[in-house]
């Protein structure tokens, strides 16, 4: 997949994608959650500066993030209010997630990029079902083949069903025969948070 990868850093996929993506977006290749993807992001230059000047550590544990999602960003809230199941991990916070002091902790921490979309090179249409599928509770995605199928419909009315977009490498341009399905979360999660921090430690 290497000629795929080249001409995706090259920017062909992106010019393809230009009508999903924001203007301000950064691109990256990298592994996150064991799958290789091409990621196009926005970072949050606010958080991403506070950060930095805290010196703030890794938020890579799901009982911690669960508990900043049940804090409001930037209020003081009571240590009384909270179960013995928050107060715990609230300890085990990282550098810089939130201020405490004996009566009141104060979430600082939001997340630090937002995904557009992920793509994901695969040699097949299954695997690229497959591979693209992880991220389905995450992001907008599609899977980058490095031919054209030979049941050029049938795969896209699978991929359709997934909501995963195709886009098909024929050596000279990136093409994009089905769009993916915009990313509407029915909910703030734990997970999909962990999943922003694990990319933001590879581009940051």
């Amino acid at each position: 997949m290497m000629t795929s990868v080249s001409s995706v850093l090259g920017g062909s996929v992106k010019t393809v994608s230009a009508q999903l993506l924001e203007q301000d977006g950064k691109t990256a290749f990298t592994q996150v959650m064991g799958t290789e993807a091409l990621f196009f992001y926005r970072l949050d230059p606010t958080e991403d500066e506070r950060r930095r000047e805290a010196g703030a550590g890794r938020l890579d544990r799901l009982h911690p993030l669960e508990t900043l999602l049940s804090l409001p960003v930037g209020m003081p809230v009571p240590l009384a209010s909270l179960d013995q199941y928050e107060r715990r991990a609230l300890r085990s916070l990282p550098a810089g997630a939130a201020d405490r002091d004996r009566r009141t902790v104060t979430r600082l921490a939001v997340r630090p990029l937002q995904v557009d979309l992920a793509v994901v090179p695969a040699s097949g249409w299954r695997q690229g079902l497959e591979r693209a599928g992880r991220f389905a509770p995450f992001s907008r995605r599609a899977m980058l083949l490095n031919r054209r199928p030979a049941r050029l419909n049938e795969v896209l009315t699978e991929a359709n069903f997934y909501g995963i977009g195709v886009l098909i490498d024929t050596g000279g341009e990136i093409e994009m025969p089905l769009e993916p399905q915009a990313y509407r979360p029915q909910r703030h999660t734990a997970a999909a948070w962990w999943f922003v921090e694990e990319l933001y430690q590879r581009v940051r």
